[in-house]
């Protein structure tokens, strides 16, 4: 799960994490009231939305504007930049063409910077470990620096029995080149975040950038955070901070029945059962010549009415011409499959090429129903067979 800018900070500051005043805001007055509280020289008005470069983002409506991060010297200026920004799309390179509505802002006092660096903390999956990492290349896109100056960036794990310990943070300050009351500093922010991360079940923290100012302090002037979804029933007030209109409606759809579903640009929408078959199925589809429109993975233990709801998703996609059920039933049976998708397709109206490959539990049953229900549901007998059959499906109905 992720949240936005202001709601990071306002956990940050709980943990202690050095932080620049700010208030978010909805309304160009209340952006305007906001600046006025914060009675800074200079504002920096930001907008909120669930996607990074929003700097170097355009909007729709002005695309050789100031982007999504605009300096104001003036509370008149302030609530310019909140009438150019509120309400329209701003595209950003993880947004899409289509962009993403700016609904809030997030307006911050100005600061006096003198470096920018880089810091976040995830999960080192191959160590099983918290990894730290770092740069002096604050500000740019991180998969940027790693694949064209991978010597700029600094990686420390830490042990989660022992904990974050403060020479782990000392060695990566000097690697920063930080210096005097600046090592002292780093190393609090840094011990601070990990204890946020690990208290608050997190999947990431990214601070981009970390700040050292003209005064020599450092500061986290920027904050994104995501949450480990399969925690959140541990932490009722951060699932409140849930902003649904930043996510595919889709996919939220798909969250309350359990589904594990990621849109993506293709044409022949997928649903399986485990998440390594799904990857497989959509690999295959790639090899006879077209492209998955989505991953989605029901589970092992799926219901007549999940499967259902996961038939109805994959046909709500307007991109979506063709569909393949790629089903190996060990916990989940076969039967259980098929009277899903003939309940689906019956309720729908299908009118695209379905493609069912059943392999496992009761499988002589699955066929049997999909047999004996009457629609036009093409049988596979293998993985291969059933990718050959729905991408040849899609360009004859082509």
């Amino acid at each position: 799960m992720n949240i936005h800018e202001y709601q990071a900070k306002i956990l940050l500051a709980k943990f202690a994490v050095p932080l620049l005043k700010g208030g978010v805001a909805y309304t160009k007055d209340e952006a305007m009231d906001v600046a006025r509280k914060l009675g800074s020289a200079v504002t920096v008005v930001k907008s909120q939305i669930h996607a990074g470069g929003r700097g170097k983002g355009r909007f729709k409506n002005d695309p050789d504007g100031k982007g999504g991060v605009r300096l104001a010297k003036s509370i008149d200026e302030v609530g310019a930049n909140a009438t150019a920004m509120l309400g329209h799309e701003l595209v950003t390179k993880q947004t899409g063409p289509t962009g993403k509505t700016v609904k809030r802002l997030y307006i911050e006092e100005g600061c006096d910077i003198k470096r920018e660096l880089y810091l976040s903390l995830l999960v080192d999956r191959a160590a099983g470990r918290v990894a730290v990492i770092a740069s002096t290349e604050g500000g740019m896109d991180i998969e940027t620096v790693a694949h064209e100056t991978p010597e700029k960036i600094v990686k420390q794990t830490v042990d989660p029995a022992a904990g974050f310990q403060g020479y782990q943070g000392r060695k990566i300050a000097f690697a920063l080149g930080l210096q005097g009351k600046q090592v002292a500093a780093f190393v609090s922010l840094l011990g601070n975040l990990y204890r946020a991360y690990t208290e608050l079940d997190c999947s990431l923290i990214e601070i981009n950038p970390l700040v050292v100012t003209a005064a020599g302090d450092v500061i986290a002037l920027d904050a994104k955070m995501t949450f480990d979804d399969n925690a959140l029933y541990r932490h009722t007030e951060l699932e409140a901070l849930r902003d649904l209109d930043e996510e595919d409606p889709a996919e939220t759809e798909a969250a309350k029945y359990a589904l594990n579903y990621v849109k993506l640009d293709g044409e022949i929408g997928c649903m399986v059962n485990g998440a390594g078959l799904a990857m497989a199925t959509m690999d295959i589809i790639k090899l006879y010549g077209s492209a998955p429109a989505n991953f989605l993975d029901v589970g092992g233990g799926a219901t007549k009415e999940r499967v259902t709801a996961a038939f109805k998703i994959i046909l709500r996609d307007s991109n979506v011409e063709g569909i393949l059920v790629n089903i190996f039933g060990g916990i989940m049976r076969c039967d259980v499959i098929a009277e899903g998708v003939v309940a689906a397709a019956r309720e729908v109206n299908l009118h695209v090429p379905l493609v069912v490959r059943l392999e496992g539990t009761n499988v002589d049953l699955g066929k049997k129903i999909l047999k004996e229900s009457g629609l036009k549901i093409t049988s596979a007998e293998n993985l291969a067979d059933a990718a050959e059959k729905i991408v040849k499906a899609v360009k004859e109905a082509n």
